[in-house]
């Protein structure tokens, strides 16, 4: 890599929170403030069913507060304008906008000579088993690496959530390993099945499939 590319990948990103990923079935866009009544809805239907998978709330906190959910999306913009992290709402491409179906997310953005994130998805229960967290991962993956400028993306994901290990797998994703007490999950330390998906992988990964 030439030293000119290697600086201009270092360089912030700087992409509009007006972008919009579209699937077959999903239309995928930055969160926006008038989502907060529609996002609490979304928590609240799936808390139980989630709760497993989810850091528990800090002490003093609701997650199901409208006023949480308003400063989780505040944080998200924030994050998103300076280029640590982007967070996608999914949504229903032929239903009304406020119809949440879930979240993907790219966190803890690294610059330099890491160029890397970690992928976090979900889909609300109602939705779960008919494709479409692969479908919204495919699109925020090709978003990361064209769009984001990334070299790597990994994912964490507990031993027992066969479903979401088979997803990564399927999308190019290597296993790398098993990494004990890796996150605070649902008030414990859990391990996780560490994954990663590197730009090159993905191009060589692309042309065989072509």
């Amino acid at each position: 890599m030439s030293r000119g590319l290697e600086a201009a990948l270092a360089k912030q990103q700087r992409i509009s929170l007006t972008k919009t990923l579209r699937t077959e079935r999903l239309v995928l866009r930055p969160l926006r403030v008038s989502d907060a009544r529609a996002l609490r809805a979304f928590n609240k239907e799936n808390s139980t069913f989630l709760a497993p998978w989810n850091p528990r709330a800090r002490k003093g906190s609701d997650p199901l507060s409208l006023v949480d959910v308003a400063s989780g999306i505040g944080a998200a913009r924030k994050n998103w304008r300076q280029d640590r992290g982007y967070a996608f709402l999914l949504t229903l491409a032929d239903a009304d906008a406020l119809t949440i179906v879930g979240r993907v997310t790219l966190n803890n953005i690294v610059r330099g000579v890491f160029q890397s994130t970690n992928l976090g998805y979900l889909v609300g229960r109602a939705w779960e088993g008919r494709g479409l967290a692969r479908e919204a991962v495919s699109a925020v993956l090709r978003f990361a690496f064209d769009d984001v400028r990334l070299h790597r993306i990994e994912a964490g994901i507990m031993p027992h959530n066969e479903r979401s290990r088979r997803l990564v797998l399927a999308l190019g994703f290597e296993e790398i390993g098993l990494s004990r007490r890796y996150l605070h999950i649902d008030g414990d330390w859990r391990d996780h099945v560490l994954y990663a998906l590197t730009r090159e992988a993905r191009e060589t990964s692309t042309k065989g499939a072509a």
